[in-house]
C-alpha cells in the first residue's frame, strides 16, 4: 500500500514538474518574441496576458522582470556558446586558422538568426538591470573557445608578440591569465586575443545595428576580410 502511494506521489510530482517546465518554456518563448517586437523593455503583465493567466500567476515562476531577463540572457549565451563550440570542434585541431574562422562565422550566423537575443546580450544595456554572477560562465563560453585556440598556438611556438603593455593592462591581464580558462596564454597574447574578440563583436554590432548602411554592400565579404585581418594580428595566418 505504501509503495503504491509513493509511486502515485512520484508520478504526480513528475507531472507537476513537467507542467511547470512547459509553462516556463512558454513564458520564455513569449518573452523572446516580445524582445523582437518591442526591445528589452519586457512586461510581465504582457507575458501573462498572452499566456492567458492573471499577472500574479507569473510571479510563481519569475519573481520579477529582471529574473525573466536573466533566464533569457543565460539561455541565449548558452545557445550561442553551444553553436560556437560545435563549429570549432568540427575542424582538425592543428588547423588553427580554420578553427578561428569557423568560430567567428558561427557567432555571426547565430547573431543573424537571433537578432533580438543578440541585441539583449551585446546591444544597449537594459535600464535598471544588472546582470547577476550566474551569467558570467555562459557569457564566457565563446571567449574560452578563442582562448583555447590561442593556447594551442602558444604551445606550438607562436604567436610570440613583444607588445609593450602598460603596467595597469599587464596587471589586469596577468590576473586574468591566472584563471583556469585562460591559463597558459601569456598577457601579451591574451591582449591580442581580447582585441580580436572585441573586433569580431564590434563588426557584428555594426552589421546588425545598421552602422554600415551605405558603406558596405557585401557583408559576407567584408566580414571575411575582417576575420583574416585579425587572424594576422593573432599570428594565425597561413
Amino acid at each position: 500500500m505504501c509503495d503504491t502511494l509513493r509511486v502515485a506521489e512520484s508520478r504526480t510530482g513528475g507531472i507537476r514538474a513537467r507542467a511547470r517546465a512547459e509553462t516556463i518554456d512558454e513564458m520564455k518563448r513569449i518573452a523572446r518574441r516580445q524582445l523582437g517586437e518591442h526591445g528589452p523593455d519586457l512586461s510581465l503583465r504582457a507575458v501573462a496576458r498572452e499566456l492567458g493567466v492573471v499577472s500574479s500567476a507569473v510571479y510563481r515562476y519569475f519573481e520579477s522582470r529582471d529574473h525573466l531577463l536573466t533566464a533569457l540572457i543565460i539561455d541565449a549565451y548558452n545557445d550561442l556558446g553551444e553553436c560556437v563550440e560545435r563549429a570549432e570542434r568540427s575542424v582538425p585541431r592543428r588547423d588553427l586558422l580554420q578553427r578561428w574562422l569557423v568560430t567567428c562565422r558561427a557567432a555571426r550566423a547565430w547573431a543573424l538568426a537571433h537578432p533580438a537575443e543578440y541585441g539583449l546580450l551585446y546591444g544597449t544595456p537594459v535600464p535598471g538591470y544588472a546582470a547577476p554572477a550566474d551569467t558570467i560562465a555562459p557569457a564566457s563560453r565563446p571567449v574560452l573557445v578563442l582562448t583555447a585556440i590561442l593556447r594551442d598556438a602558444v604551445e606550438r611556438g607562436g604567436p610570440t608578440p613583444t607588445d609593450r603593455l602598460a603596467a595597469a593592462v599587464r596587471a589586469d591581464l596577468g590576473r586574468l591569465s591566472a584563471e583556469p580558462g585562460y591559463a597558459g596564454v601569456p598577457p601579451a597574447v591574451l591582449a591580442r586575443g581580447m582585441i580580436a574578440w572585441t573586433e569580431v563583436f564590434g563588426a557584428l554590432n555594426f552589421e546588425l545595428f545598421g552602422r554600415l548602411t551605405g558603406a558596405i554592400t557585401d557583408y559576407d565579404a567584408w566580414f571575411e576580410h575582417q576575420l583574416k585581418t585579425v587572424a594576422g594580428l593573432l599570428g594565425l595566418s597561413r
